[in-house]
């Protein structure tokens, strides 16, 4: 179960995705951007339980796969969004 997030935020909907996603055991983009996203998050007051290890690397593999050489422009593209939130969240604060 993910914590409140204001859904209204930028990223919201990869947020919650991806905090749904780590607690059930699942190894997705969504999870992989909040496991890189965890200390931040944590500090915004929203709990991230048991990240990723290595997740940069991960999420970055699991796109290349994906998308092929359009990995790359995706993984960019994700984490402007989890900045995004983040920004959004602590301007929130």
């Amino acid at each position: 179960m993910s914590a409140t997030i204001d859904m209204s935020l930028p990223g919201a909907d990869l947020i919650r995705q991806g905090l749904d996603d780590l607690g059930a055991g699942s190894e997705t983009a969504e999870a992989l951007l909040v496991s890189i996203g965890a200390p931040r998050l944590q500090t915004l007051g929203i709990p991230v339980a048991d990240p990723i290890d290595s997740p940069e690397h991960r999420l970055y593999k699991l796109l290349a796969k994906e998308r092929g050489s359009a990995g790359h422009s995706a993984y960019n593209a994700l984490v402007r969004r989890l900045v995004s939130f983040e920004r959004a969240a602590a301007c929130g604060s």
